[in-house]
């Protein structure tokens, strides 16, 4: 009580003590004991041990964080209408082409095959020995960039003598990348694609030939090709459902690969890589993605392709994690399954399961077996660089 004022406001002597005195760093310390003063054991351990953790766990695994949480703000996108596919070697095309609603053809259409090429010579190899007897022209366009503006060397011109069982179907392309450091890849990708569709015109394609738009590792079987290509009133725009592998013909991991499409062609159409259609051809073929023979091959891909920004850290790149990530049927870029259902999350989460099957892979594949062993169940370790 103090000139009739009062009051109950406790107060903290070391704070009263330095209240305007001493020098300006001395008060600040003194403030600051007060303020950490009032704490206990457990307030110190959360903000010291507790947050920093959490800050540095977000640091390092905030992409699995955000990736197993996708089904809180993302819908599946619409689904395909699936249209089943049959085959038999003993059935007539005709029969074929019925069973699957279509009508025949007096005779077969022509069929470009067009790809985008960066350093998949052995699966190039398999695609084009698969597509061979059914394939018009064949059309390749390279560069010397790669997406994300590195320079790259061309490997298919290096190449070339490799694949002159084509040599007089093949339209090749080369152009010069744009070498635009820290762009976003996809805009170096969709410039090739334009290009592309250049390549295309010069190679010769005319009104309903049909067109097949897919990344070199996404390979259609021979077989669905040459349906196409003799059945009538197939739909203009047709995607392919894939078997899609890992690394290997050993790791399946599901058949969910559908980018790869048939286009019976018009002059508006333009080279993509994205749903164009809601109509999906079950069972057309394979995606056999880092599929490569050299642990340097998987480096230069992962450095290059347009989703780099996986690379969070250099120890991905490390030859020797690789190595253990492709013998285990991990995953590179030690990432969540791409899903939009926390059931499908955690249904793929762990390594790929192997598969011990051989049946229905390309021909051309289990007659080279020798030379191709490394893509074949049991054979998943790699060779360290080429040349």
């Amino acid at each position: 009580m103090s000139d009739g004022y009062y009051s109950s406001k406790k107060t903290d002597d070391i704070c009263e003590d330095v209240c305007g005195q001493g020098p300006r760093a001395a008060l600040s310390m003194s403030r600051l004991r007060c303020i950490l003063r009032g704490f206990d054991l457990k307030t110190y351990i959360f903000m010291f041990v507790v947050v920093p953790t959490c800050v540095f766990g977000i640091y390092l695994h905030g992409q699995k964080i955000s990736y197993f949480l996708r089904p809180l703000w993302e819908s599946p996108p619409k689904p395909f209408i699936e249209i089943p596919h049959y085959f038999h070697e003993n059935m007539s095309m005709e029969s074929l082409c019925r069973l699957h609603g279509w009508g025949i053809r007096e005779s077969p259409r022509r069929v470009y095959d067009a790809v985008l090429f960066s350093n998949e010579v052995d699966v190039l190899t398999i695609r084009w020995n698969e597509l061979y007897p059914y394939v018009t022209q064949f059309v390749l366009l390279e560069s010397n960039s790669t997406f994300t503006g590195l320079p790259k060397p061309l490997l298919f011109a290096s190449h070339r003598d490799k694949f002159k069982f084509i040599e007089p179907r093949l339209s090749y392309g080369m152009i010069g990348g744009r070498f635009q450091r820290g762009e976003n890849p996809f805009v170096e990708e969709a410039y090739q694609r334009v290009a592309l569709d250049q390549l295309l015109r010069i190679a010769g394609i005319e009104d309903d030939d049909l067109l097949i738009m897919s990344d070199v590792d996404e390979i259609p079987s021979a077989h669905t090709i040459n349906l196409l290509r003799w059945c009538d009133d197939i739909p203009p725009i047709l995607h392919l459902q894939l078997r899609n592998y890992l690394y290997s013909f050993e790791f399946f991991l599901d058949n969910k690969s559908w980018r790869a499409s048939v286009h019976r062609y018009q002059s508006k159409t333009r080279y993509a890589h994205y749903r164009q259609t809601d109509q999906l051809l079950s069972d057309a073929g394979w995606h056999c993605s880092f599929c490569f023979r050299y642990i340097s091959e998987f480096v230069f891909k992962m450095k290059a392709y347009s989703h780099y920004d996986r690379v969070r850290f250099s120890h991905y790149l490390d030859p020797k994690r690789i190595q253990d990530v492709i013998c285990k049927g991990s995953d590179l870029f030690d990432m969540l399954p791409e899903e939009y259902t926390f059931k499908e999350i955690i249904g793929k989460l762990g390594p790929i399961p192997r598969s011990y099957s051989g049946v229905h892979l390309p021909a051309f594949l289990l007659n080279n077996a020798d030379k191709y062993r490394y893509l074949l169940p049991g054979n998943c370790k790699r060779e360290a660089a080429s040349g």
